[in-house]
């Protein structure tokens, strides 16, 4: 586990892993985990099969995503994001406007419809 920003391990993060079974909803089996101080963790006893890991650590977003289990070890590399500023409709962004979130794409702007 590490800060995406500058590589530098993120320590006593929740690692939860939860088994997915094939209608891809998360079984309430699983397992917490803790990270040390070099940002890693182990668990020796992850079935194959999809796994979801969830990271929840302070000062960073939360992360989730789902991985096939396919070999007895397997190592798995997490970058941990800061978290991003919210849009608001109240807010001014006159002086530095903030990217329009369902703008095309540049070479789709003077196309009509079909």
């Amino acid at each position: 586990m590490t800060k995406a920003d500058n590589g530098k391990p993120v320590r006593n993060a929740a690692v939860i892993l939860h088994p997915v079974n094939p209608k891809g909803k998360q079984d309430s089996s699983g397992a917490e985990l803790k990270t040390d101080g070099e940002g890693k963790t182990s668990y020796d006893y992850a079935p194959y099969g999809k796994l979801r890991i969830q990271v929840l650590a302070p000062g960073f977003q939360t992360y989730g995503e789902d991985f096939e289990i396919d070999k007895p070890k397997m190592d798995i590399a997490i970058k941990l994001q800061r978290p991003q500023g919210q849009y608001s409709v109240y807010q001014d962004y006159s002086a530095n406007p903030a990217p329009k979130q369902d703008a095309p794409p540049p070479d789709q702007k003077n196309q009509k419809p079909n």
